[in-house]
């Protein structure tokens, strides 16, 4: 089995988190490629050399349904390598040694279950649905997102952002902008500006208002079959798109098309997890002494 590992100069990994990484991965034979970031930083903290044929350089691509690819780091290591990874059709884990790794499958000190379930086949794959947004001429095509694209001021001044689904009118959004997200980001930037939480398996996408000027204007679930349009004004000259973390500036008066790709993402989870028992831990729903 071919382990595609991927991480990113920002995360913060220590010689004994590599060299057990490296462990693993010859103790179970696994064949793998790394991305030329994280060499480096393997060659720069471990006295290990990476053989040139195994470092890849932007997209990996590999023909092998049956590799995984794994990336160590938070949940932002899971977006881009996802972004990386150009057969979407081979399962993506990942180690948290990030933060709240929302979407991790292990943590750190659980890396070796991590390795014993992919060697005995044990792993929970999920399929999870992305974005494909038309419209981010910067970007050029179709650009893709698993967790949401934003359309947001740039300037101090408000936006205004007409919704529409399937050509109707759902409504005109004035304030900082709108956000369109997948089940999957819906514990991300949608929560944090009031978006609800929704089942990751759900087929649904969530419109969301970033600080609306009007206090009757609520999230929306629509289902992921529909074509979403934003049509953005407002009286500056750019907005600014975020998609995962990465960033288009763009004039305004700018249009996007927004439905779903016609493939998923193939998320490793372990076996035994719970998505309710993340938003208990993640979250701390419930965290009250009455309820121990």
């Amino acid at each position: 089995m071919k382990i595609l590992l991927f991480s990113r100069p920002q995360v913060k990994l220590s010689a004994d988190d590599i060299d057990k990484l490296f462990s693993l991965v010859e103790n179970h034979g696994f064949s793998y490629a790394i991305n030329s970031e994280f060499a480096a930083m393997v060659q720069s903290l471990t006295s290990r050399t990476i053989a040139p044929e195994a470092i890849y350089e932007g997209e990996v691509e590999c023909d092998d349904e049956d590799a995984l690819m794994l990336c160590c780091g938070g949940d932002g290591t899971l977006l881009e390598g996802v972004h990386r990874l150009k057969n979407k059709s081979i399962a993506i884990a990942a180690i948290n040694f990030g933060h709240l790794g929302f979407l991790t499958a292990a943590t750190r000190e659980g890396i070796e279950e991590l390795f014993a379930d992919i060697a005995e086949h044990r792993l929970r794959i999920e399929s999870r649905s992305m974005l494909a947004i038309e419209g981010i001429r910067q970007a050029g095509g179709v650009v893709t997102a698993l967790n949401e694209v934003a359309a947001q001021r740039l300037e101090a001044t408000m936006l205004n952002i007409e919704a529409s689904v399937n050509g109707q009118t759902v409504a005109h959004y004035n304030g900082d902008g709108v956000i369109v997200a997948t089940p999957t980001g819906s514990t991300a930037y949608s929560m944090s500006v009031g978006g609800p939480i929704v089942y990751p398996s759900s087929p649904n996408f969530i419109i969301i208002p970033i600080a609306p000027h009007n206090l009757t204007v609520r999230p929306l679930v629509v289902p992921s079959s529909v074509v979403i349009q934003l049509r953005v004004e407002g009286r500056g000259a750019n907005i600014l798109t975020s998609l995962d973390g990465r960033t288009h500036i763009m004039d305004c008066g700018a249009q996007l098309r927004i439905a779903k790709t016609p493939f998923d993402v193939k998320m490793v989870q372990l076996d035994g997890y719970s998505f309710f028992g993340t938003l208990r831990d993640k979250l701390m729903w419930g965290a009250d002494p009455r309820n121990a």
